[in-house]
């Protein structure tokens, strides 16, 4: 292995950079566990964390999908018609008269 393999994988991988900056270890360790054990062992699992989980996006997917959409629409006519009701009993208007015709 070379070190112009070792920038590629290294650039590749930007995750390496911040666990340098951190101070978790240092670009010579990680050098050498690239020439020990290479690219594609498990050794980089702890450096590098895939954000993309495929179980964490069904999931989400399987939540979405149960969600009952006519239960969603009663629950916001219900919040327009409360809205509408402090409108109309005043909390929702403002006056835009002078204050001395409030009192004529």
């Amino acid at each position: 292995m070379s070190k112009d393999s070792f920038i590629s994988f290294a650039r590749v991988h930007p995750e390496l950079a911040k666990e340098v900056l951190k101070g978790n270890v240092s670009w010579q360790q990680l050098y050498e566990l690239y020439e020990i054990y290479g690219e594609n062992h498990s050794v980089w699992n702890s450096y590098i964390k895939k954000d993309f989980d495929l179980n964490s996006f069904r999931e989400l997917f399987q939540m979405i999908k149960n969600v009952d959409l006519d239960s969603v629409q009663t629950g916001i006519q219900n919040l327009q018609k409360t809205v509408g009701l402090l409108q109309d009993i005043g909390l929702g208007k403002t006056t835009n008269e002078p204050i001395y015709r409030r009192f004529l």
